[in-house]
C-alpha cells in the first residue's frame, strides 16, 4: 500500500489529493494521513513517560505496513514543518524495539507546494533517508507559478511501483 502523508492543510494538502488520485487511477491502493488532522501532542520525553498517544501508535503502524510512501510538505523556515518532524519523533518512539520497520526498506517520494521548496525536499531526503529510507532522485515542486505537470507526477508514481516490486 502507498501512504500519503501530508503536513499541512492547505495546498500541500491539495497536491496530496492530486497525488492519490493519480495512483487511485492506476488502480494502486492508497492510503492518505494528514498529520494536521491527527493533532499529536508535542514530542518531549516527558510527555512520552506520560504514555503513547493512540494516535501516534496508530500512525507508527500504518507506517509498518506500508510498502512505499510520498511525503507531501511545505517549507518552514528552509526545513520541515514542526508537524512531520513531530510525527517522525513520535513513530520513531511508539513503534517498540522495531521502531525502524516503519522506515527501514521504505522507498519515498518527497513533494511540496512551496516557493523555495528546495530546501524542504533536501530536508525530507535526508531525514528519510537517515531512518533507512530509499527517497527517489526525482521530486515533485509546485508553487502558485507552477502547477503540477501530473505526467511528470505519473512518471514518479511509475518510478516508486516499479522500485516496489
Amino acid at each position: 500500500m502507498t501512504t500519503i502523508v501530508s503536513a499541512s492543510t492547505g495546498k500541500n494538502l491539495e497536491l496530496a489529493l492530486k497525488l492519490q488520485s493519480l495512483l487511485q487511477e492506476k488502480d494502486v491502493q492508497v492510503e492518505l494521513v494528514n498529520l494536521v488532522e491527527l493533532d499529536l501532542p508535542l514530542y518531549t520525553s516527558e510527555r512520552e513517560i506520560l504514555g503513547m498517544p493512540s494516535s501516534a501508535v496508530s500512525l507508527a503502524e500504518m507506517f509498518s505496513q506500508a510498502t512505499d510512501f510520498i511525503f507531501v510538505a511545505p517549507e518552514y523556515n528552509g526545513s520541515l514543518p514542526p508537524v512531520l518532524n513531530n510525527a517522525i519523533a513520535w513513530v520513531s518512539r511508539s513503534g517498540g524495539e522495531d521502531w525502524r520497520a516503519a522506515f527501514s526498506g521504505k522507498i519515498a517520494a518527497v513533494a511540496t507546494h512551496s516557493g523555495g521548496g528546495n530546501k524542504v525536499l533536501s530536508a525530507m531526503r535526508s531525514q528519510l533517508e537517515h531512518l533507512g529510507v530509499t527517497v527517489l532522485a526525482r521530486q515533485i515542486h509546485t508553487h502558485y507559478q507552477k502547477e503540477l505537470n501530473p505526467d511528470s507526477a505519473r512518471a514518479v508514481i511509475d518510478q516508486l511501483q516499479a522500485l516496489r516490486s
